[in-house]
């Protein structure tokens, strides 16, 4: 027995500390509700947050809870978060502004700092939660912003711990931009563009811009991307790092110089699909 103990104490030693729960970094992911009818991958919340759980795991110490259908039952779940991701539908449609008790929780996540992440329709507040929007993301969706899809190319990246390790890809992305930013971009930082015009280039300035970071007058943190409308642009690594990078940003972590960890193969990505029923097809046209 004694031996044995040894043992146990010898490979500890070898191993490294170990990470306990309080070490770890929690990192909260709320997936909107999937609708039952449509094609499989399209705005796929359900499938991309169990992915990013995956993804965010390759990360020592950090600590992911996966929150289905948009709100948990158990809203204490969100308790000592360091980042919220939310990728859902928009326009008002996000559970987690549906009522009073519910915007209270995020707002107090917010005021002792966590970060906030809002990835594909989560970008867009409807008008009544505009103030939210502009302190919580630093941006606003308006009626003169826009949406659609068209082919672009992502090749050029400032500086900043979010970009780190990205590498460029190509992609025909259901796209929102045209938001309405602070004064002067204060705290904002853009990441990615994206327009039918200027495509991908910087050149599209801040109405293409499609990516953010955010760094609040609370001393929080925000990213923000509205690209991800489907669950195939996962396959992008360099995407797929964008996002991972700017959680851990979020939550305070730093970055490596390499960017963090998101290996995945297509088989893997495809592996967190959720079934859907397929959409009845459309009439043939006589």
């Amino acid at each position: 027995m004694t031996r044995f103990l040894g043992l146990l104490i010898l490979f500890a030693t070898l191993s490294g500390p170990v990470l306990r729960a309080e070490d770890s970094t929690k990192i909260v992911l709320v997936a909107g509700e999937v609708k039952e009818v449509d094609r499989v991958g399209h705005h796929d919340y359900l499938g991309g947050c169990r992915l990013m759980e995956a993804l965010l795991r390759q990360t020592t110490g950090v600590e992911p809870i996966l929150i289905q259908e948009g709100w948990p039952s158990d809203p204490t779940l969100f308790d000592g978060a360091k980042a919220v991701v939310f990728y859902t539908d928009g326009a008002g449609k996000q559970a987690y502004l549906a009522s009073p008790d519910r915007l209270a929780k995020i707002q107090q996540l917010v005021e002792i700092g966590a970060g906030v992440v809002s990835l594909h329709q989560a970008v867009e507040f409807s008008p009544p939660f505009a103030k939210q929007s502009m302190a919580w993301i630093g941006g606003l969706y308006t009626p003169l912003s826009s949406r659609g899809h068209w082919d672009s190319v992502h090749d050029s990246f400032p500086e900043h711990p979010a970009t780190r390790g990205v590498t460029p890809w190509s992609i025909k992305d259901g796209w929102l931009n045209h938001f309405q930013f602070p004064a002067g971009m204060k705290g904002v930082t853009p990441l990615v563009w994206s327009g039918k015009e200027k495509q991908g280039s910087p050149e599209g300035g801040s109405p293409d811009v499609v990516a953010w970071a955010f760094k609040r007058p609370d001393g929080g943190r925000s990213f923000s991307f509205s690209g991800l409308d489907a669950h195939s642009a996962w396959e992008n690594e360099g995407m797929r790092r964008l996002v991972i990078n700017g959680i851990l940003w979020s939550a305070g972590l730093e970055v490596p110089e390499t960017g963090a960890p998101c290996d995945a193969d297509k088989a893997t990505i495809d592996s967190f699909l959720t079934p859907r029923t397929a959409p009845p097809a459309k009439g043939k046209k006589s």
